[in-house]
């Protein structure tokens, strides 16, 4: 544990503070009007399933040609050629934001502000995903100072000036930054950086929220 005390907790935001979409199959069918059962493609929830998942984590394909493929794909079921990713969000998620966002996310969000410590977005892909005008439709990111998205940056984790950013922008050393991301490759950038990282297991985020709040001396709900 690092001697400098835990001053901000920086999130990844796609499968941290948002419910990934493997996990919203079922609003993502009914969103589009699909028979039940049609997604089947499940990631880290099932990876003997998902062999593009496995190739991304081999590092053959990035994320965001996971992510590409996938959209043409479901595009193609609704009979459109759908290129952008947000495409794919967007019409999956609906008006409705706050629907997909984690509680534990929320409940940890809050915690973190209303202890006065920092709060800190570090994406690969908010706007490029969401679309620019999700973070207006999400009042929960109000409450955060800093947020460094690489649609606009074009620096990607695991990179290491993608830290830098966020370290620079909330003025402080990395040591005192809780880094909390989903990929295990940028939760070793993070590292690297000189972060305390934690890796957020999609499956258990109750678990990886207690992780990065006990950095804090704070507990998640009850």
């Amino acid at each position: 544990m690092s001697a400098v005390r835990a001053q901000a907790l920086v999130l990844d935001f796609g499968g941290v503070v948002t419910r990934t979409l493997f996990e919203t199959h079922a609003l993502t069918e009914q969103a589009l009007d699909l028979k039940p059962g049609t997604l089947q493609w499940r990631g880290p929830f099932d990876p003997a399933s998902d062999p593009l998942w496995r190739a991304m984590q081999a590092d053959e394909i990035s994320e965001r040609d996971y992510w590409r493929t996938r959209t043409g794909e479901v595009g193609r079921l609704v009979g459109e050629d759908w290129q952008a990713m947000e495409t794919f969000v967007q019409r999956a998620r609906g008006a409705e934001p706050e629907k997909v966002v984690r509680p534990e996310a929320d409940h940890a969000i809050r915690a973190v502000h209303a202890a006065g410590f920092r709060l800190a977005i570090l994406s690969n892909e908010l706007d490029l995903f969401y679309g620019a005008d999700f973070r207006q439709r999400l009042p929960l990111l109000g409450l955060f100072g800093v947020i460094v998205d690489a649609t606009y940056t074009g620096i990607l984790k695991p990179d290491p000036r993608a830290y830098g950013f966020v370290t620079e922008a909330l003025g402080l050393p990395a040591s005192a930054c809780v880094f909390v991301d989903d990929q295990q490759r940028n939760v070793d950038g993070g590292r690297a950086a000189g972060m305390r990282a934690v890796h957020f297991d999609v499956a258990r985020p109750a678990l990886s929220y207690a992780e990065a709040l006990a950095h804090f001396d704070l507990v998640p709900a009850a």
